[in-house]
């Protein structure tokens, strides 16, 4: 199989300033063509690591991609280590990339300084890969490392202009080298930790093709997603190993690829032609924000009460005052009314409801941080109105105690759902 290793140059990164994000994106595009990723490393603006570190990736792989350090200023030396590197005699103009420079920094109304000018200067003993969106140009090494056979991608830092390129890099990966095919197929659980669901198909999964492997993709809201690849072989039928995975999973599955929980209760909705409200108190609007992620999803969402406050939850969605004396507003009995009131005052055939304690302060040793209540509900055709409660505990920080408890919260409303089919 052919390798590669994936570089991103820039001290901002290393002390944490900026993200790198370059190096994801360009994984899974390898990753769909064929090509394993081996390593993947940050370096920062020094020329000697720089030399060091690209010199044995390419002993190690067979294709090094290279992102950032190709800037104007004086701490971007990502080109004259490549030129050193490659080496090459000396720089020449690229005539296209100078045409483009002239043309973005007048659309800017800058001038035309002689650093921008330098910037379409390359290494003579590369290719250039043309930057439309910003002023400098990606750049394509060959015939390097010990084997004499590996390659070299130089992309600009900038995410959106690295992106851009892609498609070029691509193209020249598959015009140099005979890929092998490869083929994914991800299957979206909720609601069943990792653990647990391993145990529950292990037979499933040694029961495997011997070219086929399973990988787990653990994820604190979005659940688990069971991640299906073959390597190889012009044709891959992943459909009777998913039948299988159905078959036992049932509803834990909801959806494939990226899909998420949010579009998977949509499309049950306007299979149904029912309509959802939300009721938040410790997700703060985080459900509702779900909701209308997704596109269209005025045909089914109505809207959203944030009851945080008490008063709130009484005044708008009818919960007792001596339910919340009683219970407190971290409680199934809470949830419930909020359930009701807020299908009945906005209208619609089912609701979902949160209340707990995000954190870091609050908890109690009755009620302690990372705890919620979560409630769901349904109105039939006769107006009888049924609620589900779950109580759930997580152990995060607060952002991602929201994150769970909205998650949670859709999960438990796609199961009232489904019960409906």
């Amino acid at each position: 199989m052919i390798t590669a290793s994936i570089r991103t140059i820039g001290d901002e990164i290393l002390i944490g300033q900026i993200v790198d994000t370059n190096s994801a994106a360009i994984s899974r595009e390898l990753q769909q063509i064929g090509v394993k990723v081996r390593y993947m490393v940050s370096i920062g603006d020094d020329r000697q690591e720089i030399l060091d570190d690209l010199g044995k990736c390419l002993d190690d792989t067979d294709i090094v991609i290279v992102t950032g350090g190709l800037g104007p200023t004086r701490d971007d030396i990502t080109k004259e280590a490549l030129c050193a590197l490659s080496g090459s005699g000396g720089y020449r103009e690229s005539a296209e990339q100078m045409a483009v420079n002239e043309r973005i920094l007048s659309a800017r109304h800058i001038p035309m300084l002689e650093t921008n000018r330098a910037q379409a200067l390359v290494p003579d003993r590369c290719e250039v890969l043309l930057n439309e969106l910003g002023t400098a140009p990606g750049m394509f090494f060959s015939a390097l490392g010990k084997s004499g056979k590996s390659v070299l991608y130089s992309l600009p830092g900038v995410p959106f202009e690295a992106l851009g390129l892609l498609p070029k890099v691509v193209e020249s990966i598959r015009s140099h080298f005979a890929l092998e095919e490869i083929s994914h197929r991800t299957i979206l659980t909720f609601g069943i930790p990792e653990s647990e669901l391993a145990e529950q198909i292990r037979s499933w999964e040694d029961a495997l093709p011997a070219s086929m492997h399973l990988a787990y993709l653990p994820n604190p809201t979005l659940g688990v997603r069971l991640r299906l690849t073959q390597v190889g072989g012009s044709h891959c039928d992943f459909e009777p190993q998913v039948a299988q995975l159905k078959e036992i999973l049932g509803d834990a599955i909801y959806g494939e690829g990226e899909d998420s929980l949010q579009h998977a209760i949509g499309q049950l909705l306007l299979k149904q032609g029912k309509t959802v409200s939300a009721a938040e108190s410790c997700t703060g609007g985080r459900i509702s924000a779900l909701f209308t992620s997704v596109s269209g999803c005025s045909a089914y969402y109505k809207g959203s009460v944030t009851s945080y406050a008490n008063e709130v939850k009484m005044g708008v969605l009818g919960v007792r005052e001596s339910t919340l004396k009683a219970h407190g507003a971290v409680s199934e009995e809470t949830v419930i009314e909020m359930a009701r009131g807020v299908l009945q005052k906005l209208d619609t055939d089912y609701s979902v409801v949160s209340s707990g304690i995000a954190g870091p302060g609050g908890g109690t040793p009755q009620k302690p941080v990372g705890m919620a209540w979560l409630a769901t509900a349904y109105r039939n055709e006769k107006g009888e109105i049924s609620v589900t409660t779950k109580k759930v505990q997580f152990r995060s920080s607060r952002e991602i105690n929201i994150e769970r408890f909205a998650s949670s919260a859709l999960n438990l409303l796609r199961l009232k759902i489904l019960e409906n089919r």
